[in-house]
């Protein structure tokens, strides 16, 4: 197929294809080998329609005929989401990441600051789907949904999503985030929560010269007492090294003898028999946090370049995953997907997140006009005028948010949506014994 193609009888002038011109999704389709006939729907008109649709809140099929005023034939459009290659959709993921990271100034120094975590998505409830993404164990088959779990790296500077891994629910983080280090050079700081936390994860992050930061896990032993003991039952299996503060010191943790499932023999060989790390624990002064006390273990040994302090602030910037997938879920609606097949769910998941690398273009962008750090820009308001916003319209000035550090707000709902009973039976099953769902007050 040439790269000349025909004008579409489909115009979409909107401004986010300005960010995502047409030269590069053919680009992107060359690299992948792609090849399609002269069509209404071809792939530079169809991922700009998928992206429309998810800028709108991942809405209706339907919907996309008010929004290009132009006939979307429901049909002919998934099937041509369809046709075009996952790889297709993950150099325009690395596009847009490296687009929303441009001219994004660094956390701490010249030091790149990663953070990694984990998400679900609801699914559709199909054959295909549920044989690869499996649904929650403790549900009856028939009466939830299967879940897709997103495992993703994104950057701390730029909140911009680099690389993320679509696998089923009861795969564990820890098992699959080394797929991700390649993205990581020497200097680099990986930030992640306990998950993460592992003397083989730590030790592969090591060996290609980059940092690790996560939080202990539960069942990690630390004391900072001196003189203290090691090995045995109720003790710590590092060794002490020496003191950096109060609640600071240098450990050496010890290769584990048995080696994790995931994990291939020549690569659990090649790990060093101990590894040098830091261990501190801070205490969080403001009212109403579950956690009060935080123990933490890094490869940033040296005291003078990184205090204790820093580090704290470093490892406060995780939350900010949260923050990411919490934009995701509201503005894209990742959290409840369409698709019904297990292909087409990682062709949706990457387009939401080619959606929000966009977005965050956007924040940077509004950032740098209104002299603000990025994070204070509103993502929602952002989303929405990338949405809406045609082609050559200038940038408004977008919300603000406030700035509220001593905010603390109770983890409850006061409005419940659904006061509807819990689907304990199949659907086919309620339908013939009515009985089983009436309400027996009644």
């Amino acid at each position: 197929m040439a790269q000349s193609i025909a004008t579409p009888a489909v115009q979409i002038k909107r401004r986010f294809t300005e960010l995502l011109p047409a030269h590069v999704i053919l680009d992107a389709c060359a690299a992948a080998g792609h090849r399609w006939r002269r069509r209404k729907f071809d792939p530079v008109v169809t991922i700009h329609l998928f992206i429309l649709q998810v800028l709108h809140g991942n809405t209706a099929i339907l919907h996309l005929r008010h929004l290009t005023r132009c006939a979307v034939n429901a049909a002919a459009y998934c099937r041509a989401r369809g046709r075009i290659p996952l790889a297709v959709y993950e150099t325009l993921l690395d596009h847009t990441a490296r687009l929303a990271c441009q001219g994004c100034e660094p956390v701490f120094a010249a030091m790149r600051v990663f953070l990694v975590d984990a998400s679900s998505s609801l699914t559709a409830d199909t054959p295909s789907v549920r044989k690869l993404f499996k649904q929650p164990a403790n549900i009856k088959p028939g009466c939830g949904y299967p879940m897709a779990k997103v495992l993703a790296l994104f950057d701390a500077a730029s909140g911009a999503i680099l690389r993320p891994l679509v696998c089923s629910l009861f795969v564990h983080e820890a098992s699959n985030v080394w797929m991700l280090h390649p993205l990581l050079r020497g200097g680099d700081l990986l930030v992640g929560d306990r998950a993460f936390c592992s003397y083989v994860h730590l030790a592969m992050l090591h060996a290609r010269a980059a940092f690790g930061l996560f939080r202990v896990q539960q069942r990690q032993k630390v004391d900072f007492r001196r003189g203290r003991k090691h090995g045995g039952k109720g003790k710590p299996k590092s060794r002490f090294i020496r003191k950096l503060g109060p609640y600071d010191q240098l450990v050496e943790w010890v290769k584990p003898k048995q080696k994790p499932k995931w994990m291939s023999k020549k690569q659990f060989a090649a790990l060093p028999a101990g590894l040098v790390v830091r261990e501190l624990r801070y205490h969080l002064a403001a009212r109403g946090q579950r956690t009060r006390i935080v123990t933490l273990v890094t490869t940033l040994t040296d005291p003078a370049l990184y205090p204790a302090d820093k580090i704290a602030e470093l490892y406060g910037l995780r939350w900010g995953v949260e923050t990411h997938f919490a934009q995701l879920k509201a503005g894209t609606k990742m959290g409840q997907l369409k698709c019904k097949k297990a292909d087409g769910v990682k062709r949706e998941l990457l387009t939401c997140f080619i959606a929000y690398n966009l977005t965050r273009t956007i924040m940077r962008d509004a950032a740098e006009r209104q002299g603000l750090a990025i994070r204070r820009i509103s993502f929602l308001d952002a989303l929405r005028w990338l949405a809406n916003a045609r082609d050559g319209d200038e940038l408004i000035v977008l919300a603000v948010i406030p700035l509220r550090p001593d905010r603390h707000e109770p983890r409850v709902k006061k409005y419940l949506k659904y006061r509807y009973r819990p689907m304990t039976r199949p659907r086919h099953i309620l339908k013939k014994r009515p009985y089983l769902y009436a309400d027996k007050a009644k």
